[in-house]
């Protein structure tokens, strides 16, 4: 077999990227070890106003809009943040799994579910399915196979190292207003929250942590006696790596680069990574394009150091919440979010429209222009 490009990973960056490689004409091979992406999802699937607006997600996929952001401290003391706008929307992510998958076959993406890459080299992969071994020359290698990414080792390139571990439960709605109710809590959720998002279809209930600082399902627990509503049966239980110390710097070499969350491209703070998922996605599509078109002005550009210098504060702010152990000093800093400041910093946090920004494929001619 061969084919132009090998994307390991069909996630939302993996299926972004492979989709539009063979938009532009060329051979693409979408690899993933699971048999089905309905299955084993692992994302809460919270997209933010930016995204909907920018990329068309099916809107039947994509739940009530959500404006309300209810903040807990440790104690219990609730901060009520309201939007002016429409900011979240929770996605029916194994549906649009397969929504994207579908566009990819469209394109003429090849699907091979099932099979568990083993190595690259120069011009091939190698992988296993159904107990049998096979090697398949590639141009190139998109590694889109998670925070722990194989490609990024095999390839010599950057992995991510700051990490947290987050479980949840999707249950049925706990109420028909859409919400996001968010618990600062570092004995339930240390360096980062506990939540409950609800849109008046489903309910997800969650904690992410430090996995040094908590024990994931015994503070899920915690968190699902302390919630002020009464939970059904757990429907789905989901749960992964989610690497917040950036964007990592080195992402390419003539062999292969990342995407999605085995490029870092999740926000520091936030955790949030499904707009980055999509716009870094993008970007690399167009510069694996130009590369394998001969392009040497193309690899160069797709570096992190064009977008770390914009999350410096988010990763300063991302090192003062994870320093934060004591819930004393934890109530004492939500008590300062109700003064009118803090407040608006608050709202800047969960309701601003900046995500991981708008990159383009530049050639040494639009540059000098």
């Amino acid at each position: 077999m061969n084919t132009d490009v090998a994307v390991i990973g069909a996630g939302l960056a993996g299926l972004q990227c492979a989709r539009l490689l063979a938009s532009r004409g060329l051979r693409v091979l979408l690899i993933d070890r699971k048999p089905s992406l309905a299955t084993r999802v692992h994302t809460t699937g919270i997209f933010v106003r930016k995204t909907w607006e920018d990329f068309h997600l099916p809107d039947e996929q994509l739940g009530a809009p959500i404006r309300d952001v209810h903040l807990y401290s440790p104690a219990g003391r609730q901060l009520h943040l309201t939007a002016s706008h429409d900011e979240f929307r929770v996605g029916r992510m194994g549906w649009l799994y397969l929504y994207l998958l579908e566009q990819c076959s469209r394109a003429g993406v090849q699907w091979l579910p099932s099979a568990r890459l083993l190595t690259t080299e120069d011009g091939a992969v190698t992988i296993e399915r159904n107990r049998r071994t096979e090697r398949i020359a590639v141009r190139y290698v998109v590694g889109a196979d998670g925070a722990r990414s194989l490609v990024a080792r095999l390839q010599g390139l950057d992995t991510n190292r700051e990490m947290l571990v987050g479980v949840e439960d999707v249950v049925p709605p706990v109420s028909d207003r859409p919400e996001l109710h968010c618990w600062l809590d570092p004995r339930i959720a240390p360096g980062y929250i506990g939540w409950v998002a609800t849109d008046g279809d489903e309910a997800h209930v969650g904690v992410a942590g430090y996995r040094a600082r908590f024990d994931p399902l015994t503070a899920l627990d915690t968190l699902r006696k302390r919630v002020p509503f009464t939970l059904g049966k757990t429907i789905e239980r989901r749960g992964g790596l989610i690497p917040v110390g950036g964007i990592l710097r080195r992402l390419a070499n003539e062999r292969a680069l990342l995407v999605g969350d085995a490029a870092g491209a999740v926000s520091p703070l936030t955790a949030g990574g499904l707009d980055a998922a999509l716009r870094l996605s993008t970007f690399a599509a167009d510069v694996i394009v130009a590369h394998l078109d001969g392009n040497r002005e193309a690899l160069p550009q797709y570096t992190g150091d064009r977008f770390r210098a914009r999350f410096l504060a988010r990763r300063w702010m991302r090192h003062a919440l994870g320093a934060v152990s004591s819930p004393w000093t934890m109530e004492l800093a939500c008590a300062l979010m109700r003064t009118p400041p803090l407040r608006a910093f608050a709202e800047h946090v969960f309701f601003s429209r900046g995500s991981f920004p708008d990159v383009r494929f530049l050639t040494q001619s639009s540059a000098v222009s």
